[in-house]
């Protein structure tokens, strides 16, 4: 079986270069710590028994998951056959056939759950991506991830938010500096802060996160790229875009975050900042309901 798929357009391009080594490790992981010394249930089926099995979704959602889905029956039976029913991040009703498998009974009861929590995980986060994109597809805002993954799962997350409609900030603490609180008082100060990561690393963008209008007039002062607006009321974040816009100089890119749900989302996205960031887009998930039958005996 061949494991090939088409990466969603908005994708990271630092996830690019990471997600085909993360998709076969990540299903690794899952079997060693689901097999273990072998799936003794599987073993009462003949070796020989060849089956046909289809997965149906149970609730309304995004679908997403694919790559990891179909790396796990790679790695446990090659001969597995996988008959997909929809396209990577297409949105389907209740009791819709997503895929039908032919192979191995026991390879294929041996994969179900592995290749299914992936499968509703991503698919669970895919499809809060979209409910969100969708309330602000009126505007020109960006939605952002965070880091407030699963352990483990941070590329795969981060997939199923671009499948979703929204977009990646920064992976990890590696690729884009990310100026919080603490940060600042441990370096004595805004405008130290940016000034050292301009220094240490030029080229990576610096963003820091203020929490008052006197916080950003220095960060807008000291060259910030991107300015995280925290927990900034409404009328606040309106006259700190109007604000930007007017002040002299090179104006920054500028990120709400904190306090966003579904009541907030459109009205934030309203007053003009650029981005933003939603922790709840991969923390919060829930996942979709998925069920696996065998439907026939070959």
């Amino acid at each position: 079986m061949k494991v090939s798929y088409t990466l969603p357009e908005n994708l990271s391009p630092v996830l690019r270069d990471q997600i085909h080594g993360a998709v076969a490790a990540n299903v690794r992981q899952a079997l060693t710590e689901d097999i273990g010394s072998g799936d003794i249930t599987a073993a009462l089926i003949p070796k020989t028994r060849q089956s046909v099995a289809r997965i149906i979704c149970r609730d309304p959602a995004v679908i997403c998951g694919r790559p990891w889905f179909d790396q796990v029956f790679h790695q446990i039976d090659p001969n597995v056959q996988l008959e997909w029913h929809i396209k990577e991040g297409e949105r389907v009703e209740p009791n819709q056939v997503l895929v039908v498998l032919k192979g191995s009974a026991s390879s294929l009861l041996t994969g179900e759950r592995a290749a299914m929590n992936f499968l509703q995980t991503l698919s669970g986060t895919a499809t809060r991506c979209q409910r969100y994109a969708s309330l602000v597809s009126s505007t020109g805002v960006i939605l952002l991830d965070t880091r407030k993954t699963l352990p483990g799962l941070r590329v795969a997350q981060k997939y199923a938010v671009s499948a979703g409609g929204c977009h990646n900030h920064r992976i990890g603490l590696f690729d884009a500096f990310l100026i919080k609180e603490n940060h600042i008082a441990a370096c004595g100060g805004i405008a130290r802060a940016v000034a050292r990561a301009h220094e240490i690393a030029p080229g990576k963008p610096v963003e820091i996160e203020v929490e008052s209008m006197e916080e950003f007039n220095i960060a807008r002062e000291a060259g910030a790229d991107i300015i995280m607006l925290d927990n900034f009321p409404l009328a606040q974040l309106a006259e700190t875009v109007r604000l930007n816009r007017e002040l002299p100089g090179t104006a920054p890119k500028l990120e709400a975050s904190g306090g966003i749900n579904d009541q907030t989302l459109l009205p934030i996205a309203e007053t003009g900042v650029d981005f933003i960031s939603i922790g709840t887009l991969t923390k919060d998930c829930q996942s979709v309901d998925l069920s696996m039958r065998i439907v026939e005996q070959l």
